[in-house]
């Protein structure tokens, strides 16, 4: 039988990749569409040299690979080229996504997307779960994590889907704002739960 889709989402600073990590430890299989923007990307991939066309060889590093800080500032204050970009990328992320999904083999299997509900890749899921965190978490955390200031934080934010319309689309929701014995038995208790139901769907 094909496994169903597990769509895994957050905020930034949510902890979305810890959750993951502890999902691939009960052995399911687990696409991150960040790894996949990553591979669509890589040098001698068709989407980086129209990247590099249409923005210049400066968001490019001498070794060819994307400088990913030089293509973030051309696009983050110009939305007409982050669009430009998203839609370059999505359907190249959206049909490596696809394809892991359509070989994997545990009884279902988990796509991570920071953007699942902006993107509508929602839609690739029989079900959603929202790993979620207030959000001075998330901006203590992102701050700490990537050395970033409270306004590059909140830019960040400002980018992704609200927390209110995450857990909109949410069939499942994880507080991940307590220690990591509590976050590993949610995790198990909702592996429990979902290797129960037929298409993902009780």
């Amino acid at each position: 039988m094909k496994p169903w889709t597990l769509g895994l989402t957050g905020g930034i600073g949510s902890g979305k990749s810890a959750v993951a990590e502890q999902f691939v430890a009960l052995g399911v299989d687990l696409v991150d569409s960040d790894q996949a923007a990553r591979w669509v990307v890589e040098p001698g991939r068709p989407a980086l040299a129209a990247i590099a066309q249409h923005f210049g060889e400066q968001v490019l590093n001498p070794d060819g690979h994307l400088n990913r800080s030089a293509l973030r500032e051309q696009i983050f204050t110009n939305p007409a080229e982050r669009r430009w970009l998203e839609n370059l990328l999505h359907p190249l992320i959206a049909a490596e996504v696809a394809q892991f999904l359509a070989n994997a083999k545990s009884p279902y299997a988990i796509m991570v997307s920071p953007l699942l509900i902006e993107s509508g890749q929602y839609k690739l899921a029989q079900r959603v779960l929202v790993i979620d965190v207030p959000e001075h978490v998330q901006i203590e955390r992102t701050m700490r994590r990537d050395q970033l200031s409270a306004e590059q934080v909140q830019a960040i934010l400002a980018a992704q889907a609200t927390r209110e319309e995450r857990l909109r689309h949410a069939d499942d929701v994880l507080s991940n704002d307590r220690e990591l014995t509590w976050m590993k038995n949610e995790v198990e208790r909702l592996h429990a739960f979902y290797l129960t139901l037929n298409g993902g769907q009780p």
